[in-house]
C-alpha cells in the first residue's frame, strides 16, 4: 500500500489519510457521485424503512453460522486454535498489494484443511486506478485460489476514503471489471460486495440500487456498534442492532443486484488499555468481560433475526479487539475466546 496510504499493523487497517491536499483532490474529483447517491436515498433510504416489517425472516442453517477471520502474519497457531472453537468457515485477507507474497497465502489457506475459505480481495489505488493491472492481478488470484476457494468478498470498508475508494461509483466500476473475469473465466466462484461499514445505509443503497451491471451472490456488510456500546443501544432513534438488520434486509429485498443471502463479514469491539492494538481511541473501549457479553447479545440477534445467514467474528488473534491476546509474543485467551467456543458447540 503506497502512500499516501498506510498500513496501520496495530489495528490492521489503514491510518487515515494525513495528505489533506489529495484527499480534497480526490474528493472534488468525485463530487458528481454525490448526485445519483443522494436521490437514490430519497427514495430507498425511507422505502427500505417504511417495509422492514414486511419482511419476514427465515429459517437458517445454524449449523453454519459463525465464521472467524484470520491473519497469515498472527502465525499458524492459528490452526490449532481454529480447531478448538469448532470453527468451520474462515475470512482470510488478500492484500492487493501483497501480491509478491501471493504464495504464503495460498499456503496459509491451504493449512485449513476441511475448512470453508472466503478470500476477501482488498484494494488499494494501484489497482483502483490501472484496470490492467487489476484485471492481471485477479486473474492470478482465481487461477490460484479456486481450487481451494470458492468465495470472494470483493473490496472492504469501501465507504472510508482510507481504504482507497472515493465514490460509491469507483466502487461499482472497480466491482465490475472483477465480476467481468469471474464470469468469463471462472464462472463457479462466488463474488461477495459491497462492504460497507457501520450504520452507513445510504452508501449500501448506491451499491444496491444503480445502472450497473453488477450482482451480488451475497451480500457483505461489515456491521459495527461498538461506538455505541451495547448491541441494544439505538442510533437514530429507533435503530438498535435488530433494526439495523432488520433494515439492511430490507434493502436486500427490494433490490435486484443481490441474493437475499448476507454475511456480516466483520464485528468486533475494542478493548480497553491495549493502545495502540485498539481500533478506536480510549474512550469506545470496553473490558474484557463487557467485550464477552456484547458478543452474546450481537450474535444471539443476528442468529434471531433470521435474516443473516452468517457472521464472520473480527478477528481471532488481535491484542487490541480479538479473541485472542498475542503481545509479547504470547498466546493469551481473553473471556470471549471461551464464550465464543461455548456458543458454537452449544
Amino acid at each position: 500500500m503506497k502512500p499516501p496510504f498506510i498500513w496501520d499493523r496495530y489495528s490492521d487497517q489503514p491510518y487515515p489519510i494525513k495528505d489533506k491536499i489529495y484527499k480534497k483532490k480526490m474528493r472534488q474529483r468525485h463530487l458528481f457521485d454525490t448526485i445519483p447517491l443522494l436521490l437514490t436515498n430519497i427514495i430507498m433510504f425511507p422505502l427500505s424503512i417504511l417495509l422492514m416489517p414486511f419482511f419476514r425472516g427465515k429459517k437458517i442453517d445454524e449449523d453454519n453460522f459463525y465464521g472467524m477471520g484470520v491473519d497469515l502474519d498472527k502465525g499458524d497457531i492459528q490452526v490449532e486454535l481454529i480447531e478448538e472453537l469448532g470453527i468451520q468457515h474462515i475470512l482470510i485477507r488478500m492484500p492487493l498489494w501483497e501480491m509478491h507474497r501471493i504464495e504464503e497465502y495460498l499456503a496459509f489457506v491451504q493449512k485449513f484443511k476441511n475448512k470453508t475459505i472466503l478470500l476477501n480481495i482488498l484494494q488499494d489505488r494501484e489497482h483502483i486506478e490501472d484496470t490492467a493491472l487489476l484485471q492481471k492481478d485477479i486473474t492470478t488470484i482465481f487461477k490460484k485460489f479456486s481450487p481451494h476457494v470458492k468465495e470472494y468478498q470483493i473490496g472492504n470498508a469501501i465507504n472510508r476514503t482510507k481504504w482507497g475508494f472515493f465514490s460509491m461509483k469507483e466502487y461499482l466500476v472497480w466491482y465490475q471489471n472483477i465480476q467481468t473475469i469471474r464470469n468469463q473465466q471462472f464462472s463457479t466462484l462466488k463474488l461477495i460486495g459491497s462492504s460497507v461499514i457501520d450504520f452507513e445505509y445510504h452508501y449500501t443503497i448506491r451499491t444496491l440500487f444503480n445502472a450497473f451491471p453488477v450482482h451480488y451472490d451475497h451480500f457483505s456488510s461489515l456491521l459495527y456498534v461498538d461506538r455505541r456500546g451495547s448491541p441494544n443501544n439505538t442510533q437514530m432513534g429507533i435503530f438498535n442492532t435488530k433494526n439495523k438488520i432488520n433494515m439492511l434486509y430490507s434493502m436486500v429485498r427490494l433490490s435486484n443486484q443481490t441474493s437475499n443471502s448476507i454475511y456480516i463479514t466483520e464485528v468486533n469491539w475494542p478493548l480497553a488499555n491495549t493502545a495502540p492494538h485498539a481500533p478506536t481511541s480510549e474512550k469506545e473501549c470496553v473490558s474484557e468481560e463487557a467485550y464477552a457479553q456484547y458478543m452474546l447479545e450481537y450474535l444471539k440477534c443476528a442468529k434471531e433475526s433470521g435474516k443473516i445467514n452468517r457472521v464472520y467474528w473480527h478477528q481471532l488473534i488481535a491484542s487490541g479487539y480479538g479473541l485472542v491476546d498475542n503481545r509479547e509474543g504470547k498466546i493469551r485467551k481473553t473471556v470471549a475466546f471461551n464464550t465464543f467456543k461455548a456458543l458454537n458447540q452449544c
